[in-house]
């Protein structure tokens, strides 16, 4: 009878114990475990007033994206046109290095990169760009 008795404060304190540690779950936390790829160093100047600066026609350019990204998931487009790129990857980064067409002269050109990370959450990135004329 003593055995109950004292079983039973100590199993209403476990079980009190259990479902706070329970209750404690967040299901937001999962979110925050996958990162979202970064896009950084883009080598053109953007377009912006009042300096209105413009890049020469066909210029090539380069930006890099975090490691963690899935380099297959890269795409990258130039006036909602794909853009042929290459890749360079290392443990640190993923370099991209791509051209821009010649059709693009005299022309404000929106550059647009998206890519998903390896757990499977995407980003996407873009620059206003200025091309001057031939």
């Amino acid at each position: 009878m003593k055995i109950t008795t004292i079983l039973s404060p100590v199993l209403m304190i476990t079980g009190i114990l259990f479902t706070g540690a329970v209750s404690a779950y967040d299901p937001g936390m999962v979110e925050e475990i996958c990162k979202k790829p970064q896009f950084r160093d883009f080598s053109l100047p953007v377009y912006q007033e009042p300096e209105k600066t413009e890049v020469a026609p066909e210029s090539t350019f380069t930006f890099m994206i975090s490691a963690w990204a899935n380099p297959h998931t890269i795409k990258l487009t130039a006036k909602g046109k794909p853009l042929e790129f290459t890749l360079e990857s290392n443990s640190s980064f993923h370099r991209v290095k791509a051209k821009l067409p010649a059709d693009f002269n005299g022309q404000y050109v929106r550059i647009n990169t998206s890519a998903i990370a390896a757990l499977g959450c995407g980003d996407i990135e873009g620059w206003l760009i200025k091309v001057a004329n031939k």
